[in-house]
């Protein structure tokens, strides 16, 4: 499927800006580059790429797949502020950083898909082989680093709650979300008691409850989507699929982590600053899934095409098992579109235009109010500045100890 305009703008126009690996720069303000050229490339874009390609071929959930990103990208991120403290300087630290990068990539993607391990450990030896020269001990020191990284993060993985069965109980009742299974499940239920990367609580950021059911209000945004439904346009179905990045695919997550990708490559990044990235960009989105996830389970909330059952989904959409608000689409991508808009802030506006579509997208596809878009997108936005504000301090859970 061809790209929307929104992405197609956004492609181009992150040619502009890149980021230092310490705190973003104010926008406006140009960033200093640290990278140093290296022939053989970056790690961490390769790694993070096998990650998406491994969620597709999984068939991760979304809900799963954004947990992904953030084990890969933290253990990164540590694995090579731990290794440049280690030892610094010219060409060998370049060699480290990529063995750190492999080293902490490697434990963590083998935890989350055991079945690949061979592979993977043989992604280690191409990366290590790729420079020129014979034997490469600072890629080995990297490594070794990296791995002892990865262990950590895998530990906190074990424990994360993240793998709990969903113990709560499902209301019924009129205005009231129902499960697409028998008996009722919710995908995602556990997600209020996993342990977030930066927030103090899975409610820190909760929004106010939706418009009461039957409503004035109500009402108006169920008619909305409703004439969306009765008058889809061939833009509004093609928009609708575009923006479904469901199973079989690297998912919304995934979709925001090819946006850093591709700034990365663009502006020549050096490891450390774009592991930074990675890190900062997966971690928000993942808390702001949680935080998601605590206000549907508050609230609730029907979907439209249960609420009006005229109302047809667009197919590749479907109909996601759990409640209507917040748009759990939005929170993620309005997350993850202001980390990079403080990385990129010339790409604002485009980014900014792509969380507006991505919204859009729900609504054309029949599955989401407009109140769940702006709730969505507002609780995003909220978890972003906090996270990003943490990260700035220099001391936040992104910091290796």
């Amino acid at each position: 499927m061809r790209a929307t305009p929104a992405v197609l703008t956004l492609t181009l126009a992150l040619l502009v800006t890149a980021c230092t690996d310490q705190a973003p720069s104010p926008p406006g303000v140009s960033a200093a580059r640290s990278g140093v050229p290296f022939a053989s490339g970056l790690a961490s874009p390769v790694w993070q790429e096998r990650a998406a390609a491994l969620v597709g071929q999984a068939g991760f959930n979304a809900q799963t797949a954004t947990r992904v990103y953030p084990l890969v990208g933290v253990a990164q991120y540590q694995a090579v502020q731990r290794a440049e403290a280690a030892e610094a300087g010219g060409r060998s630290q370049l060699e480290r950083d990529r063995g750190a990068v492999a080293g902490a990539s490697v434990v963590v993607l083998t935890y989350l898909f055991p079945s690949q391990a061979q592979a993977l450990e043989d992604m280690v030896d191409t990366q290590e082989n790729a420079a020129p020269g014979g034997l490469h001990p600072a890629f080995a020191r990297g490594e070794a680093i990296g791995r002892a990284v990865g262990a950590e993060i895998v530990t906190r993985a074990q424990g994360d709650g993240f793998a709990a069965p969903f113990t709560g109980t499902i209301p019924v009742g009129a205005g009231l979300w129902i499960s697409n299974t028998t008996p009722p499940t919710i995908a995602g239920g556990q997600l209020p008691g996993v342990t977030p990367w930066f927030l103090t609580s899975a409610s820190q950021f909760r929004p106010g409850p939706p418009p009461a059911f039957g409503s004035a209000p109500f009402t108006a945004a169920l008619n909305e989507i409703r004439q969306i439904s009765d008058t889809r346009t061939a833009e509004q179905i093609q928009i609708a699929a575009f923006w479904a990045l469901s199973i079989g695919t690297p998912t919304t997550a995934g979709f925001w982590m090819q946006v850093a990708t591709d700034g990365i490559n663009q502006h020549s990044l050096s490891e450390r600053e774009a592991t930074h990235l990675y890190a900062l960009l997966s971690a928000t989105m993942f808390d702001a899934q949680i935080g998601c996830w605590d206000a549907k389970e508050t609230y609730w909330f029907i979907r439209p095409w249960q609420a009006d059952p005229l109302i047809a989904v667009v197919a590749a959409v479907g109909r996601p098992n759990h409640p209507a608000y917040p748009s759990g689409h939005s929170c993620l991508s309005a997350s993850g579109a202001e980390v990079l808009s403080t990385f990129f802030p010339e790409q604002r506006a485009q980014l900014d235009a792509m969380v507006t579509e991505a919204g859009l997208s729900r609504m054309y596809g029949g599955i989401h109010y407009r109140f769940d878009i702006d709730a969505g997108q507002a609780l995003g936005r909220n978890v972003a500045h906090f996270t990003i504000a943490a990260d700035a301090s220099g001391n936040s859970v992104l910091t290796a100890r």
